[in-house]
Order: C-alpha cells, then structure tokens, then sequence
C-alpha cells in the first residue's frame, strides 16, 4: 500500500468560459462551478494544483488526421459559411457547432490529459486528475456527440510510451465508442493487446451513439480487448456498483494493467438532462473509491454531465474520494453557491426512473462479459520499443520558481499556480454568465 497517494490536478479558468450555444446542453460552466467547489471544501490544499499546456496540433496529430486538426484550428463562427462541404465531412453542425475559441477549448483540455499521463509516465504523482477531459466520442477524422479532439486516446498513447498495458474505464451514460474504435482493430501501431476498453452504458431505444452492445468485443486480433457492459433505463446504485465491482475485479485480474484509465462522466447520475439512470453521487463515487484501490497508476477524467450543479457536486465528491476525504454535506460558501439552492448539500435524491434491467439481465451480461475475459490470455506478453520522446518538456524548474510572481497564463501555460490564484475573478471569464 502507499502510504499517501500523490495528486497532480489540472485546471485552467478559460476551458470553462467557451459557449457552445443557447440551446446546447453542453455547458463548459460546469468546470468552474466544479472547481470553486474544489477550493471551497479546501480540496485543493492537498494537491498539486497545474495549469495544463495548450497541446500543439503536432500532438493532437497523434490520433487525429493532420488535415481534421488543422481545420479545427482554422475554422470559426465568421467563417464557417464558406466551408459546408468541410463541416459536413467533418460532422461539425448542430450537436458539434463551431464556437468562439473552439480550437482553444480542445487545446486546453486535452494538454490537461496528456499532461497528466506524462506526470503520471514520470512518476511525478500517483493519481492525476482533468475534469476537463474525457470526450470519449471524437473520432481520428470526425466530431461526435460534443466532442472534437479525443484526450482520451492522446492520453493513453502518452501512457504506452512507458506502460505494457493501459486499461480504459468508461461509466458515462453514453458509449465510449472513439475511445473503444481508435484501439479495436491492429492497423495502428499500438499491438492489439495493449489496450483494453471496458464501458458501462445505456444501449438500446437509439440511444446515442448506438454502438456498444455486449457481442462488440474487437476485431481480427484484437478480439476480446473490447468489453460492452450494456444496460437498461433505471439502473441503481447496488445493481450497477454490483456488476462493475465484479467485472472490473475480474479484467484488473486476468489483464494486468499497469495504469488505469478512468472516465467519470456524470450523466449517468439520476435526473440529468439527457441521462436515463438512477445513479446516486455515492454511487458513481463507489465505482472511483473501488478503482483506485487497485493502487495502480490512475488518469482521472471528466465527461458527460448536463445537469450541471450535479456535475460539480460529483466531481469534488470524487475528488474527495481520490484524496481520502470525507466531505461535509452542507456546501461552503463559494463563487456559484447560488446554483445549488434551495438545499445547498452535496448529496443529490434519488432518481425514480422505473429500473429496467431485471436480474435475470444482469446475470445474463454478467455472465457473457465474464466468459469473454476467459478467452484472453492471462496476462498478455508484450514486446515493448523503445519509448519516444515527448513533444512538449516543460522548459523551466519548478524548485527555482518565485512562487508570489503571478504569471500570465498564455505566457506560462504550465506553472503551478498559488492556492488563491483562482479565488480572483480575472481568470474566470465567465463566472458572472447567465445560465442558458
């Protein structure tokens, strides 16, 4: 066991200030209410706080087309009239529109990632934390379901630089489809058996993305790297903790990974508004607490969550969870304590969606999932090469830093910052923003 697990947490004030539209249920917002909630029950004491550095396209280039990402970097809300042929390949429209600082967002979120598999690569932390990641539906050469760049699969690829087998966790409500797509087959030069992606999610009705059934399990071979743990409407807590303790305890087992991967998206919390589960936040923080018990090196990431004050009440809860501290119910006084009336607790009701997934479902998924971990090899061997180098070193050392010089955050994108650096609305471009 280690004794005090070491936590390296990114965050920058401007991934919560982009607007992706008036009717849009995604609300980048939800990053800022979540971290003022971080700094408000004083979470943030007990990590190491960074801003991450903006991924240069070179490296969202490590998954993504070269031709997708430079049009991402080229395109915006004045001129994207000239481009229909382009959004239209691209599946930039109505669920992906082209916003102000677009390009920006994916830089900022997914150097929260890469550089959190690089502390983690490093050894400079045990756990590491971006709330701002986890848009596991971008694939190498289209948007999908809000997503633009996967950070997810640049994070990853970061981690098999140093580490012979990553494990991919998803437990947002949606299918993790681009994570799951960019490691099925064996045309890349990652070996089949390197990665292994296990989702729990809705399926069925036509619930987006409509992939993810349990018989999806890999191709040629990869065959069997690729775990589906499909559910119905109304899954509960002791259902859905049951099922993903077994099943997790059962993969960690027989794949023995060397870092974990963990995407925390909080739609599949009771009431959120494109969501279908009755998941408690002490639900969805069981599956984190039973993750990190493992004691492997883990990549924590956000995800789905379009309710948003419920969003930020998980993620601190799960923060909590990550550094061992039991939080008060009663939420402190912070910058967006009005977004949590009239109760202002961190606990959340019950959702009461007619729970549909029947026991004799669940032993049936159970069962199927269980016997295709079986036709895997235990512990797969693995030819490693040699690691390549990072593209991006930080160039400075931390030990000969000032720490009471502020520093502009374009200029020094990734300083750790003093404890009160967000406390200061400069940062937080949008914290007086209406609610739309």
């Amino acid at each position: 066991m280690r004794s005090k697990d070491r936590i390296s947490y990114f965050y920058d004030g401007d991934v919560g200030s982009v607007y992706f539209g008036p009717n849009h249920p995604m609300k980048p917002h939800r990053l800022c209410m979540t971290h003022h909630l971080v700094l408000s029950y004083e979470l943030h004491k007990k990590m190491e706080i960074y801003r991450p550095h903006k991924a240069y396209p070179v490296e969202l280039a490590q998954f993504h087309s070269a031709e997708y990402v430079e049009f991402l970097h080229r395109i915006t809300p004045d001129t994207q009239h000239l481009f229909s042929n382009e959004l239209a390949r691209y599946n930039l429209g109505e669920d992906c529109p082209v916003f102000e600082n677009l390009f920006e967002f994916c830089q900022i979120y997914a150097g929260g990632t890469i550089d959190a598999a690089r502390r983690l690569n490093n050894q400079l932390c045990d756990i590491a934390i971006n709330w701002a990641g986890g848009l596991h539906h971008a694939k190498k050469c289209v948007a999908s379901g809000f997503c633009y760049i996967n950070d997810l699969v640049l994070g990853i690829l970061e981690l098999l630089k140093h580490h012979a087998r990553v494990l991919y966790i998803d437990i947002d409500v949606h299918h993790g489809d681009g994570v799951e797509e960019a490691f099925y087959f064996t045309d890349r030069s990652v070996q089949h058996d390197r990665v292994m992606t296990v989702s729990f999610h809705k399926y069925g009705d036509k619930f987006f993305p409509g992939t993810g059934d349990v018989k999806e399990t890999g191709e040629r071979e990869g065959k069997f790297y690729a775990i589906n743990v499909p559910l119905k409407d109304g899954i509960d807590d002791t259902s859905f903790t049951r099922l993903f303790k077994t099943i997790i305890a059962k993969v960690v087992e027989t794949y023995q990974p060397g870092v974990i991967v963990l995407q925390c998206g909080a739609d599949s919390l009771a009431g959120d508004r494109l969501g279908c589960f009755n998941l408690s936040i002490d639900g969805h923080a069981e599956c984190v607490r039973f993750v990190k018990k493992f004691n492997l090196p883990l990549l924590v990431t956000g995800g789905g969550g379009y309710t948003k004050e419920n969003v930020a009440r998980c993620w601190t809860v799960e923060t909590g969870v990550l550094l061992d501290t039991e939080l008060p119910n009663e939420i402190p006084e912070n910058e967006y304590i009005k977004y949590f009336a009239p109760e202002y607790s961190l606990k959340i009701p019950n959702g009461h969606i007619e729970n549909l997934n029947s026991k004799s479902y669940i032993g049936t998924i159970k069962m199927q999932v269980l016997e295709n971990l079986r036709c895997i090899q235990h512990a797969p061997s693995v030819q490693m090469q040699e690691v390549p180098p990072d593209f991006y070193i930080p160039d400075f050392d931390e030990d000969e830093q000032n720490p009471d010089e502020r520093v502009d955050q374009h200029t020094r994108d990734r300083q750790i910052q003093r404890n009160d650096e967000y406390y200061d609305g400069d940062n937080d471009n949008d914290q007086n923003m209406d609610d739309v």
